[in-house]
């Protein structure tokens, strides 16, 4: 399957409206592309309690799991800024637990600066991540 990276990022871009971030300002948009084509979008969502707040990534990962069960994850497209976007938001160590525990390690992770893509496999982003071999 040939994924559009500039089509997934556009997604996540769109997603990025619906985050809630009235504490940090830093609004998150996130894509999660199936192998059936299947995308499934998130957005930050924050909480006075720090700790209650949750990623765009895992809200796409979360309603993918919650919605259809589809785990045939391929690729995420991850976008995010204060105000217009101008850096990579790449994703944070619990986000790429999550993508641990769904995705192999070939699953590409897609960042956006406002103008140019980027793309790593999650065995670049998260080496030597604590999976379900470990507690075999």
């Amino acid at each position: 399957m040939k994924i559009d990276y500039a089509d997934l990022v556009k997604k996540a871009t769109y997603a990025r409206v619906s985050a809630y971030a009235p504490y940090s300002k830093y609004k998150v948009g996130a894509a999660l592309i199936c192998g059936d084509g299947t995308i499934y979008k998130g957005a930050n969502i924050e909480n006075s309690a720090y700790s209650e707040s949750v990623c765009a990534e895992r809200v796409a990962f979360y309603h993918a799991i919650t919605k259809g069960g589809n785990r045939d994850f391929k690729a995420i497209a991850i976008v995010g800024a204060k105000d217009d976007i101008c850096e990579y938001a790449f994703p944070c160590g619990s986000c790429r637990q999550v993508m641990s525990e769904f995705c192999d390690e070939n699953f590409k992770i897609v960042l956006y600066n406002g103008k140019e893509i980027k793309t790593y496999t999650l065995k670049k982003l998260f080496p030597e991540a604590f999976t379900k071999n470990n507690i075999k």
